[in-house]
């Protein structure tokens, strides 16, 4: 059992500190708005800090899961970001999606303090840290890495380690290019069964245990059927998700033409009010424009 420090309680941090406790570590907690931290300690029977600096003292490990680049380095550094407080030999976890730049730059400055760095991103959703059922792509050194791993376990069906810092990151842009297509493709094939007159459900029921079958199929279909979207991976985020993917990809040379195209659908649904809305919400763009 470890002493741990969870930085930023929104919809998956929340969950992800409490299954920390549940396993028997001894966890601190700090949010940005402290109304939540002081909510999550008696709930789940750890503490609060009302700085990342303050959250971090004495702890072995330090996890965040905030909202973006900017977020995580205000966590990090300054004199009361958490690597202020980190002792030497202690190790950093990051559970955001963010670039693998500001990932390599953190990492840098940790090392500069003794501080051992994992870029940890997750996939799952909401629905996976509530069920402590998370798969996390990590990068770092193998020696981190098998460190942080146990702590991780609390909350992952799986994890495993890619290479070096940023990796974890990178194998993350590959998760979000991969779902941006496939919601795209299920989208227009639920689209183009209601216009044929066919019951997407009993579509799917055929359809979903064969080469089409996907996650995104099976968990999604029913709520894209009732055109529901009040739930799930919101599109604000998806967006600021390809926005890196598309950024790197100028970076590296390589070519995303649908992950491209997809986004600007995305933009398409944030005009309709939609920025919220699960990224399903694809199907809804469709139906606006077919009628």
């Amino acid at each position: 059992m470890a002493k741990v420090t969870f930085l930023g309680l929104g919809v998956m941090g929340y969950p992800m500190a409490g299954h920390l406790v549940a396993k028997g570590h001894e966890v601190t907690v700090y949010n940005r708005t402290t109304a939540k931290a002081e909510a999550w300690a008696p709930e789940h029977g750890g503490s609060y800090a009302t700085t990342p600096a303050k959250a971090a003292e004495g702890a072995e490990f330090v996890m965040a899961c905030v909202g973006n680049d900017d977020d995580l380095r205000a966590v990090c550094t300054g004199a009361d970001g958490a690597f202020a407080g980190m002792a030497e030999g202690a190790v950093f976890v990051d559970h955001t999606t963010v670039s693998a730049q500001v990932t390599r730059e953190l990492a840098e400055a940790a090392a500069g303090s003794g501080i051992g760095y994992v870029d940890a991103p997750v996939s799952g959703g909401q629905a996976g840290a509530e069920n402590g059922q998370l798969v996390i792509m990590c990068g770092g050194s193998e020696g981190d890495y098998d460190a942080a791993a146990p702590i991780m376990d609390a909350y992952a069906k799986l994890h495993k380690r890619m290479g070096a810092v940023g990796d974890g990151q990178l194998t993350k842009m590959v998760n979000q290019i991969c779902i941006a297509g496939l919601v795209q493709g299920l989208s227009e094939g639920i689209h183009f069964a209601e216009k044929a007159g066919l019951d997407p459900r009993a579509v799917v029921e055929v359809i979903g245990g064969g080469a089409a079958g996907s996650w995104q199929m099976v968990n999604r279909h029913g709520t894209m059927a009732d055109d529901e979207f009040e739930h799930g991976f919101a599109v604000d985020w998806m967006r600021k998700d390809l926005a890196i993917c598309l950024a790197t990809a100028e970076e590296t040379g390589a070519a995303l033409p649908v992950t491209a195209l997809v986004d600007q659908y995305y933009k398409d649904v944030q005009n309709m009010g939609g920025g919220r809305w699960d990224t399903s919400s694809l199907i809804k763009r469709l139906r606006r424009l077919m009628g």
